[in-house]
């Protein structure tokens, strides 16, 4: 392979359909062929004063990834009209840091990997208008919100997408019979949004109601499935509203276990999600007490968002009957994708995922560091969380470190910050570690 000229890239500029960001992708054998690809570009654009709109900005990222060689040396501009393009690309020859410009070297072993872990967290990760501007940017992702709607009306009197843009007379999003459906519709769209670039998961793990999104993006649970069990499980759980609080914690695990035995099976380890990240649940006054108790000994706690009830603690016991009925037609089958429990701590069989699986998923304590060690002891290096914003990233990094790994661990969108913007801003970055991406979904 030779790397793109310049006569290359512009071979078809002057006609096209684009609007929103654009991606322009650079890449070479050297960071100095990186720099000299950027450079040549920018001395063409510069001279071609009739470059100034989208619809031109747009055809010359087609033309890229129509010439373009996916190098070991890598970049991504981003912009949205010519002169922010360009300044990413000034930036990127003068090897300065600029916010619209993601770059790095994708290994041979990073290239080997190619496939990241999507990763899916629990509740916690919602904001208002956390997908509005997907919505009305990306047609691919508001089918995707599409489907799920479908999937999950049989059991919801209310829409998806009007809680979504927070129309008049919805329900609100602290609600956990609303926020855990539309959160699963956020991560399971979100997942597919990837895929439609071509970045296939090479396992999947999730965390509490995260594994539903996991097991259905594995191939374990068709749609229908995965949406009853969300839908009908956040129901049940309004049953023990009231009674009890989440708290995550960061401070040493141990250290922690050793203050709760104060409590005396009042309180629970509901999930444990790196050497010094861990979340307690509970009862209401006990929570309030150990609380206080954090804050003498000066320890860093908050109250998990929306949540007014003690999942993975001994209330859910009271729902066992319930959830075990609501699963019990469910039929997982094997998926093709692996899939790491955080009930086992370990990859297991997906036909393992019955009504008794589900039932100990909310029940038991989420062993999501036990699951994360065991995907990088298997040789998985790339991680992509697939949620509104990163939760898990922390717990996670803190585990590479300690197992003397090194990890590249991503985002996908962040808190008020849900465009197509900073969705292609996190394909860029799995991009430049090695992930393939098939760049022509920006354009499509």
């Amino acid at each position: 392979m030779t790397e793109p000229t310049t006569q290359d890239v512009l071979i078809g500029v002057g006609t096209g359909a684009g609007a929103g960001t654009v991606p322009w992708v650079l890449s070479g054998r050297s960071a100095q062929g990186l720099r000299g690809q950027a450079a040549r570009l920018l001395a063409r654009l510069e001279s071609d004063s009739a470059l100034n709109v989208v619809d031109d900005v747009a055809e010359v990222g087609r033309s890229l990834v129509a010439a373009g060689a996916a190098f070991e040396y890598r970049a991504v501009v981003l912009g949205r009209d010519r002169a922010e393009l360009l300044a990413g690309l000034r930036a990127l020859v003068e090897e300065r840091g600029a916010p619209n410009v993601i770059a790095g070297r994708a290994t041979r072993q990073a290239q080997a990997d190619a496939r990241p872990v999507f990763v899916f967290p629990g509740q916690g990760t919602q904001w208002v208008g956390m997908a509005v501007e997907l919505l009305d940017t990306s047609p691919a992702f508001a089918q995707e919100i599409g489907a799920c709607e479908k999937a999950l009306s049989p059991y919801l009197d209310w829409s998806l997408e009007d809680v979504l843009r927070q129309a008049p007379g919805t329900p609100p999003l602290d609600r956990v019979d609303v926020v855990q459906p539309v959160l699963f519709s956020m991560m399971l769209s979100l997942a597919r949004l990837w895929r439609r670039f071509g970045v296939e998961p090479r396992a999947t793990v999730g965390h509490s109601q995260g594994e539903i999104v996991a097991a259905h993006v594995a191939g374990a649970l068709s749609l229908e499935d995965a949406a009853r069990i969300v839908a009908l499980r956040s129901r049940a759980l309004t049953a023990i509203r009231g009674r009890g609080e989440m708290l995550t914690v960061l401070a040493p695990n141990e250290r922690v276990r050793t203050m709760l035995a104060d409590w005396d099976g009042a309180l629970s380890v509901a999930a444990v999600n790196g050497p010094a990240t861990m979340t307690v649940s509970g009862d209401v006054s006990a929570m309030a007490e150990f609380g206080a108790a954090l804050s003498a000994a000066r320890m860093m706690r908050w109250r998990v968002p929306g949540v007014d009830f003690a999942a993975h603690s001994a209330h859910v016991e009271d729902l066992r009957e319930t959830l075990l009925d609501l699963a019990a037609g469910i039929r997982p089958a094997r998926g093709d994708v692996p899939f790491y429990s955080t009930v086992t701590g370990q990859r297991i069989d997906t036909d393992e995922l019955d009504a008794e699986y589900w039932y100990r998923n909310l029940r038991q304590t989420v062993r999501f560091d036990e699951a994360v060690r065991s995907l990088v002891t298997d040789g998985h290096t790339i991680f992509v969380e697939c949620s509104a914003q990163p939760v898990l990233t922390v717990g996670m990094q803190d585990i590479v470190e300690e197992l003397g790994r090194s990890a590249v661990l991503m985002a996908t969108l962040r808190n008020e910050d849900g465009g197509m913007g900073r969705f292609l801003a996190a394909v860029a970055e799995a991009y430049v570690n090695g992930v393939t991406v098939d760049w022509t979904a920006a354009f499509a």
